[in-house]
């Protein structure tokens, strides 16, 4: 299959195959690209599709609105917040299936005031990474027993961003990890290294568990509230930025097209597990500089990731 360099190339209307029997877990899917996500797989009719956020208003309304089209999927709204390491453990309690095929990890923060989370973490990298390093914990075991079904495909795709290049050296600062970010020029290190972490743990997952596929995708710079919500210097940053690089900001319609095609579009023997696509199916892992390719770095996340979430209790 070729390199997916242009928009027309996947279209997951026709593009996507009959989901009958998968289920799905998609977060931040009330609003932006994971509802729209929401809305897109259910016609595809798959077993089932969780959800998560905070709105459950929006949440119940979207439930509301797949339910009033021909799709057949059934959608379960469970209210999470990604910061909070318990309530995301609270949260994986309401699964109820037996098997889990496709977990999407799509919620994000881009544009937040300098705090620590609930638990004492930067709040960038608690939310960014650490609420889905625990999810994906708690859903792991079901995960790799549905991997042992005959024909199953179960895979795990993690929403990065091109703002890993702006990590600090060395990737993660681990020990300012329970500190507030001092500045701009601070914030911005603290979100480079949170998506950066999104890249490496995947690509860690991808080395610890084969049989599940494990890719970082990048959705493009789309017009969602996270952008458009943006002070409007940041706004400048960002258009200033697309502009050099002649792009502009993508369609919603557009931006779901990488996590789609990475989910459930491609087949598996076309993408590279563990990999850093850009949109839409461009493999872009050796355009990562050392630091997002190291080995190391990934067993030092994982490690330490794995001793933070470690004696948190559910609500």
């Amino acid at each position: 299959m070729p390199t997916l360099n242009g928009f027309a190339d996947f279209n997951p209307d026709v593009d996507i195959p009959s989901l009958k029997d998968k289920v799905i877990f998609i977060t931040g899917g009330t609003a932006g690209l994971g509802a729209a996500s929401v809305e897109a797989l259910a016609r595809h009719d798959p077993a089932h599709i969780y959800f998560s956020g905070r709105n459950a208003k929006a949440g119940e309304a979207l439930v509301d609105k797949v339910g009033n089209t021909k799709a057949l999927a059934a959608l379960t709204f469970i209210e999470m917040d990604l910061s909070s390491l318990s309530s995301v453990k609270a949260a994986a309690r309401k699964f109820a299936h037996n098997r889990l095929d496709i977990l999407i990890c799509n919620a994000g923060i881009l544009n937040v005031p300098p705090s620590l989370s609930k638990d004492g973490y930067e709040i960038f990298f608690a939310t960014n990474h650490l609420g889905h390093a625990m999810l994906i914990q708690q859903l792991l075991p079901i995960m790799i027993n549905t991997s042992e079904i005959e024909a199953a495909d179960v895979r795990i795709v993690c929403l990065a961003s091109p703002a890993w290049r702006m990590h600090p050296k060395g990737g993660v600062d681990f020990p300012k990890l329970t500190t507030v970010s001092d500045g701009v020029v601070g914030s911005f290190y603290r979100l480079g290294q949170s998506k950066l972490a999104n890249i490496v743990y995947a690509a860690e997952l991808a080395r610890r568990y084969p049989n599940i596929l494990s890719v970082s995708v990048h959705p493009g710079v789309t017009e969602t509230g996270m952008i458009t919500n943006l002070p409007p210097w940041r706004k400048t940053l960002v258009h200033g930025s697309l502009w050099m690089q002649g792009q502009s900001i993508m369609k919603q319609e557009q931006g779901i097209l990488s996590q789609l095609w990475a989910a459930a579009g491609a087949k598996r023997s076309e993408i590279v597990n563990g990999a850093f696509y850009m949109p839409v199916g461009v493999l872009t892992t050796d355009k990562l500089d050392k630091t997002a390719k190291s080995e190391k770095l990934g067993t030092d996340l994982w490690e330490w990731t794995e001793q933070a979430l470690g004696g948190v209790k559910g609500n």
